[in-house]
This record gives C-alpha cells, structure tokens and sequence, in this order.
C-alpha cells in the first residue's frame, strides 16, 4: 500500500455524526472485491440525485449540488472533516477503498467505528481523532476560508494549519510503523520470509510423517 509520511492538501468539511459504511459506500457496489473502481461512488446516495448501480457512468448522472462534495470549492481535496463515530455500521473493507479512490488520504474526527479504523490502516488510510472543539473549530474555518488546507505529519503526530496552530493527535506505534513505510498484513509477513522458509525445512525434517503423501 501507498506510504503515508506527511500530506498537505485541501480540506472537505462533511458535518455529519455516525456516517455508518452503507452511507460511504452502498450495498449494491460491494459485488467487486478488486478494490478498485469505488471512488465514482463514495457516498453514493448523497451525491446524486438517481439511484446508483454497479458499472454505471457516473459521469452523466444528476448531482445533488446541496452535498459538499459537489461544492466546487472542495473540488480536489484531499482531507475529510467529519464527526462522531465515522464508519460505523458493517464492516465492509470497501469503504477506505472508495474513500482512498475519491483522493481523501486523511480522515480526521473526534471518533471512528473501531472496525473502520483498523480497516482504513491497512489500507494506507490514515484516521486522525482529534477533540470535539478542535474539530468543530477546523469545520468552521474550513467553511469560512475557501481554500483551506491542511498539513499533517504522522511521523511527528501533527495537523497543522495554515495559520500555524498545531495539534497532536495519538496512534499506536506498530499501526505508525505500517502507515509510514506502506506496510500491509501482507508485506509485514513477507518481511520474515527468510525465516519462514527455514521453518518449513526444519519441519519437514522433524515431523516428516506430515509431509508424506498418501497412497
């Protein structure tokens, strides 16, 4: 996955509590497990006006112009305001995908579904959990300021905003250790490939009676 060290990018402002996994990605797009061709349908229901279904062009579909990412203004960004509770509801690994596909590499709320948080990790998206004030306060800037961006620094635990206020954010160690060097469950067992291969010889010469074939 994507290595996430430090990102700058324009700001989205979604003012919403408890956006449960339905609302990010719908059930009717769950079909595909390529991980790939979700982003035209991040919040689906929300973003247009017709009813959304699997290999649609979304290109001529109506908009809804009163949701926020339709507002030109948040045309590109690349970092989510939200609130309580973001990706509650099932654990469908499908909303990072769309999220990340959209172009949102940041997630920031005072709280995340626990399932949510893991997945988006995994997935090279970082979830950011910041104060309930210090997020309202970034919403109303955002909204007051066009243009408002955004520098976060996961290896130094920052967000950082234009005017220069800092604010620290906490994440355990290992699942730093895998955002910053784009490490999946994947590449981290990988990494003791050498190690795994030893075993098995080993084993092979110590239990060889699993090994032998039957007759």
């Amino acid at each position: 996955m994507e290595k996430f060290t430090q990102h700058k990018g324009l700001v989205v402002p979604l003012n919403r509590a408890n956006v449960d996994t339905d609302q990010i990605i719908p059930k009717q797009f769950l079909k595909s497990i390529k991980r790939t061709g979700f982003g035209q349908n991040l919040f689906d229901d929300w973003r247009y006006l017709d009813e959304g279904y699997p290999g649609q062009d979304c290109s001529t579909r109506p908009l809804d112009e009163k949701f926020v990412l339709n507002f030109p203004r948040y045309r590109g960004a690349s970092i989510m305001l939200t609130q309580q509770n973001f990706g509650c509801g099932s654990s469908r690994e499908h909303a990072p995908w769309a999220i990340l596909e959209y172009g949102i590499r940041c997630v920031i709320a005072p709280s995340f579904a626990d399932i949510f948080y893991n997945n988006s990790i995994k997935n090279g998206l970082l979830p950011v959990v910041l104060e309930q004030k210090t997020v309202d306060f970034l919403i109303a800037s955002t909204e007051a300021e066009e243009g408002f961006e955004l520098d976060i620094n996961l290896d130094r635990q920052l967000v950082i905003t234009p005017n220069g206020e800092r604010y620290s954010f906490e994440i355990d160690p290992y699942r730093k250790h895998c955002l910053l060097n784009g490490l999946d469950d994947i590449d981290l067992t990988l990494e003791f490939s050498d190690d795994i291969r030893e075993y098995e010889k080993l084993r092979v010469q110590r239990a060889p009676w699993i090994f032998n074939k039957l007759h």
